[in-house]
């Protein structure tokens, strides 16, 4: 922790290749999660529906209520892992507090909107089909953004990575 409150993490090269290689692997999901999303569905509203509600035509069945549980149950605990450590880098990022609480409250919220829309697609409407795409857009985007601001952080970051200064041991909000 002190390597990142000081700055040392941006000298520290052990750090940094840590670093590194956690972004690296989150980047492959960030990859995954896109390749799987289109090999299921796309961002259109139909495709979203056909998947979660099935299609007589095209012989799919709607998507189980145990089998929407299991998803959700894995991604629950995975994302929300995932999401700790991502966010937590981000309170080491050289930028106003304000920013940096969007950039925690924003992946959580679109993790949640990307998981809980496919269940209101299936059980309650279709309409929230927009909703599971709104969900899915701002995940992914939020998980670049956080993988780029902190590769950012540990190489171009500053001396001091809070924003405010620091008293009594805490740095201040800015």
């Amino acid at each position: 922790m002190r390597f990142v409150i000081t700055g040392e993490w941006s000298r520290n090269r052990l750090l940094q290749t840590i670093v590194t290689l956690y972004c690296v692997y989150v980047a492959g999901l960030w990859l995954t999660n896109a390749l799987l999303y289109f090999e299921k569905m796309g961002l259109g509203y139909d495709s979203v529906v056909r998947y979660y509600r099935g299609d007589e035509a095209e012989f799919l069945s709607p998507r189980s209520y145990a089998g929407l549980l299991e998803i959700s149950h894995f991604h629950l605990f995975a994302m929300g892992m995932l999401l700790l450590v991502l966010t937590h880098l981000v309170l080491f990022v050289p930028l106003p507090n304000r920013w940096k609480a969007w950039l925690v409250a924003l992946p959580f919220a679109a993790a949640a909107l990307d998981e809980g829309a496919g269940w209101l697609v299936r059980f309650v409407h279709p309409g929230f089909a927009y909703a599971k795409i709104a969900g899915f857009v701002a995940l992914e985007a939020s998980l670049a953004a956080l993988v780029i601001l902190s590769l950012w952080a540990v190489f171009a970051g500053a001396q001091r990575n809070y924003a405010g200064p620091v008293t009594n041991g805490r740095a201040a909000d800015s």
